[in-house]
């Protein structure tokens, strides 16, 4: 029995990972957040759709020879270097949504405090929140 329908499949299944990965890791590049979002969608069903042909080929004991074998490999390390530059474009994402949550609720924390006074009867100096800067490359 051939395996390369399953070979071909996972080949296909992974291209549609590694298209959806790219097309995330670009919005989050441009700090285009809600473009990135409404990419994840698209990545999580490639991505089960890249889980459920890799099973399907682990299952049936598929394996690939000569050109496929090395367009696999080569699947393999792109989706590995998507996925690496994923989770870090993610995690900078995270980070500046953090700081820029953390900014806001700085500013609003004085107004939303009654008034205090220090230990010489004085007011209390009010908190500032720290500036950020915020810079996007198209």
């Amino acid at each position: 029995m051939s395996h390369l329908p399953m070979i071909h499949a996972l080949l296909n299944a992974g291209q549609r990972l590694a298209d959806a990965l790219r097309e995330e890791n670009e919005a989050l590049a441009r700090l285009d957040l809600s473009r990135a979002a409404t990419l994840a969608g698209a990545k999580v069903q490639a991505t089960d759709a890249f889980s459920a042909a890799y099973g399907a080929a682990t299952r049936t004991g598929a394996t690939s020879e000569g050109e496929l074998r090395a367009a696999t490999e080569k699947l393999a390390l792109r989706l590995r270097d998507l996925s690496d530059e994923n989770r870090r474009l993610l995690e900078r994402a995270i980070d500046l949504q953090s700081r820029v949550i953390e900014t806001i609720a700085g500013a609003a924390l004085p107004a939303s405090r009654p008034t205090t006074y220090g230990g010489m009867g004085q007011r209390a100096m009010p908190r500032h929140a720290p500036s950020l800067a915020l810079a996007a490359r198209a």
